[in-house]
């Protein structure tokens, strides 16, 4: 699994903090730690930037690029912004994220891309918004990303589909469709583009308490579906062994036994079954009550995990 590590993120107070007093050191040492943590590549999300985004960009690239070997990321709408951070790569293939199927995107940041011969994440998402379907995502990847991708002489496989992934609270009818989305992407395209997915977006605006639960569990169902590439947390220690154990087929414990089960099954294309779980364990209870959720099953609650039937 390629992880992008997630934490250099606008969203987290400390980032905002330490961009406010250009704090160097913070972000350095954040880096650091992401990539012995196993990151493979830094997400930079450091939102639009109007104001200074040409400014704070190249700025970023220099502080971690003096610590850093591993592809940077740049994750905003500020396209400006970005050419300007790549303008400063020195070291590895950078990634932009995103474009989309919308004409003024998919009009211009392929070009910069190419330009900079940075790889680039595009998002099945057109003027109209994220489709539900798996089929309506497949078809903008078709139809609009590739066919870009293909117009300007950009190199298929620095083009990295993303279907999207959306809260399981308020958008749960979306998460099942993005497993066969994924699933569906590898054969569409010969040779296919790669898939990256955000993961924990599944988990936004759930309690705290249980987005980690909810992430390693839609980790487990997307590896199944064939997914080797997204934008997690690389400090999630159990995610990262949710991911080993599916890796090496690791039936050595109960938990990752059902983790395990429940990728093979999503792999057959088969859904996971209450077969694979022993109902007296509460651990394999909760990751069964996630599943149920994520195959939009049983309705989500906040309070899902105290629910106690089972379907």
């Amino acid at each position: 699994m390629y992880i992008i590590g997630e934490n250099i993120h606008i969203i987290s107070q400390k980032v905002k903090d330490a961009l406010r007093e250009k704090d160097s050191r913070f972000f350095q040492e954040l880096a650091v730690r992401q990539i012995e943590a196993g990151a493979n590549a830094l997400d930079v999300n450091l939102g639009p930037r109007k104001k200074d985004g040409e400014e704070v960009f190249p700025w970023m690239v220099e502080l971690l690029e003096a610590v850093a070997d591993v592809p940077l990321c740049f994750d905003s709408t500020n396209i400006l912004g970005i050419e300007a951070g790549l303008k400063k790569v020195t070291k590895a293939q950078p990634i932009i994220n995103s474009t989309s199927a919308e004409p003024e995107r998919l009009e211009k940041v392929p070009l910069v891309a190419k330009k900079y011969n940075a790889r680039l994440i595009a998002l099945t998402m057109g003027q109209s918004g994220i489709p539900v379907a798996a089929d309506d995502r497949v078809n903008i990847a078709l139809e609009s990303l590739i066919p870009r991708a293909l117009e300007v002489d950009f190199p298929i496989e620095d083009l990295i589909i993303d279907p999207l992934v959306l809260t399981v609270s308020g958008c749960q009818e979306y998460c099942p469709e993005l497993i066969e989305a994924v699933r569906t992407l590898q054969y569409a395209w010969d040779p296919p583009p790669p898939i990256s997915v955000g993961l924990s977006n599944v988990s936004n605006a759930v309690p705290r308490e249980n987005r980690a639960l909810i992430n390693r569990v839609y980790c487990a169902m997307l590896m199944g579906s064939g997914l080797k590439m997204m934008i997690a947390d690389p400090f999630d220690l159990e995610l990262k062994e949710v991911v080993r154990v599916i890796e090496a087929g690791d039936a050595s414990t109960p938990v990752g036994r059902l983790y395990l089960a429940i990728s093979n099954r999503i792999a057959a294309m088969e859904e996971p079954s209450l077969e694979d779980v022993d109902v007296r364990d509460p651990a394999q209870v909760a990751i069964w009550k996630t599943v149920e959720i994520l195959l939009n099953k049983v309705i989500y609650a906040d309070s899902y995990l105290q629910q106690e039937a089972f379907v």
